[in-house]
């Protein structure tokens, strides 16, 4: 089974998340802040992260970039699900090793459509 990292600073989100992606056959783990979710990657790796921007502690750019130092987080597809939907950083999310960008609010849909074009279903 494969597993996706959840983080959002949101429980709401990360429920909802958690719901769609369970359903798609996806074993969830939650992280409320990059700091949190970076420790559990440290732990083991994900197939994918879906990750908020706007987080206390460690925001999600701050938590990409660290991740994307770690041994094997090539295998990693991270998609940003965030309300920051300006092309800046939307840049900045996919030059710093973001596979895709889904805008708030999300559903089943668009988390299905994003996890295909990633090659996670």
């Amino acid at each position: 089974m494969k597993s996706c990292l959840v983080v959002d600073d949101s429980r709401v989100i990360r429920m909802v998340a958690r719901k769609i992606l369970e359903e798609l056959n996806f074993e969830v783990i939650e992280a409320e802040d990059g700091k949190v979710a970076l420790d559990a990657c440290n732990k083991s790796l994900p197939d994918a992260v879906l990750l908020d921007w706007n987080m206390p502690v460690m925001d999600g750019l701050e938590f990409l970039v660290a991740l994307r130092q770690l041994p094997g987080n090539e295998n990693v597809q991270v998609i940003f699900c965030t309300t920051e939907n300006d092309l800046e950083h939307i840049q900045k999310a996919i030059s710093a090793g973001a596979n895709e960008y889904i805008m708030k609010p999300f559903d089943s849909e668009i988390i299905q459509s994003k996890f295909t074009q990633v090659g996670l279903l």
